[in-house]
């Protein structure tokens, strides 16, 4: 009887145990001039498009790469895509996630007196999604805790790029993202009463 006793003892204090925060955040980093923004959306990211100016030239058949930097990016939460955040200026590189795949990293380079040259997605499969030149000051964004993934990127952009950027890191909850199979079971499932 004394050991039922001291094991649901022990089983009491550790549902009592404190659950760290499931969210965490990395500090934005680059100059911070402009407009600031915050992407948003319901459900998990499904797609990213990144835009890159490029500034190259030739000059007696030396090319120079000067100022390369990501003018724009646009998330997609579910089958919705966000409002472009900077602009669609340049070259743009687009990746869309499988199902169960989630975006785990986000690193790059940055010059600390204007632009976010260099932008790097990577997922929890491995797979990148790379634009603008790899120059300047480097950065690597991940989430604190483990199963996080990206929620939503922040910082500022003027009219010709992105100037400063931030991750925020979290757990999804599909069935209240409404995109659940198990909402779609429950939804199926008529009551029958006896």
């Amino acid at each position: 009887m004394f050991s039922i006793l001291v094991v649901t003892v022990f089983l009491a204090s550790c549902l009592a145990m404190p659950i760290k925060d499931p969210y965490s955040y990395s500090s934005a980093v680059g100059q911070g001039g402009g407009t600031p923004f915050a992407s948003y959306g319901e459900g998990r990211i499904t797609g990213v498009r990144v835009w890159e100016t490029n500034n190259n030239y030739y000059y007696y058949y030396y090319y120079y790469n000067s100022n390369a930097y990501i003018s724009g990016f646009q998330l997609r939460y579910g089958s919705t895509w966000s409002p472009v955040f900077g602009r669609e200026g340049g070259e743009k590189q687009e990746m869309e996630l499988f199902n169960d795949e989630s975006i785990v990293e986000v690193s790059g380079k940055y010059n600390p007196v204007d632009y976010i040259c260099k932008l790097v997605l990577t997922t929890n499969t491995g797979r990148t999604l790379s634009a603008g030149q790899p120059s300047q000051v480097s950065f690597n964004f991940y989430p604190a805790n483990m199963g996080n993934e990206l929620r939503l990127l922040s910082g500022r952009f003027n009219g010709a790029g992105i100037t400063s950027i931030g991750a925020h890191w979290g757990l999804v909850y599909m069935e209240w993202a409404g995109n659940s199979t198990l909402d779609t079971a429950l939804e199926t499932v008529t009551p029958t009463y006896s």
